[in-house]
């Protein structure tokens, strides 16, 4: 199933956005400690990333999504099926990292519905755990919390900025199945 995938522009805007939010550093917690490290904006991006985007930036726009930055996720087939699978991903990732780990990745999914897409900042830190008890196990549940809120406040950009996600086609849907079933 073909589904309409963003432009490159809206793209280039969620990457913009996503690269504002992950590189500029949280204000601390304590009024003391606002006041020794005011946020003073985005920090540099590394040059893995930069790299990744002069890639993208050089590919033709006909041939955006063709481009090896981006990861795909093709849709899955039925068990025992042979048919050849569907000729377009169902979503799009592009690793862009943000200053506490470099593995989050802005990801491009398709719509429920199969028609359009979603955009979603995935802190990719949920598949690996340590050992409960261990000595990392704190550091690595604050680094999961943190990236958890940048990538919160990516996703409300992206809404503010009048771009789909999915968070806001769960709320979409929720209230379309209320108005549906008489309010509740």
């Amino acid at each position: 199933m073909n589904w309409q995938r963003p432009s490159p522009r809206i793209v280039w805007r969620a990457i913009d956005i996503f690269l504002e939010v992950a590189y500029t550093p949280i204000p601390q917690a304590t009024a003391a400690a606002r006041k020794k490290s005011e946020p003073t904006g985005p920090e540099p991006v590394p040059s893995a990333v930069r790299a990744r985007l002069e890639t993208l930036k050089s590919t033709p726009q006909d041939a955006f999504y063709d481009s090896p930055v981006f990861e795909r996720q093709e849709a899955p087939r039925a068990s025992g099926d042979p048919s050849p699978r569907e000729t377009m991903p169902i979503r799009y990732a592009l690793r862009l990292g943000n200053l506490s780990y470099p593995h989050m990745k802005l990801i491009i999914d398709r719509s429920p519905d199969g028609k359009g897409y979603l955009l979603r900042a995935d802190t990719h830190d949920a598949h690996i755990q340590p050992k409960a008890g261990s000595r990392e196990q704190a550091a690595f549940a604050e680094l999961m919390s943190q990236n958890r809120a940048v990538a919160d406040a990516i996703e409300g950009k992206w809404a503010e900025a009048g771009m789909p996600t999915f968070k806001q086609f769960l709320r979409e849907d929720l209230e379309r199945r209320k108005a549906a079933g008489g309010g509740g």
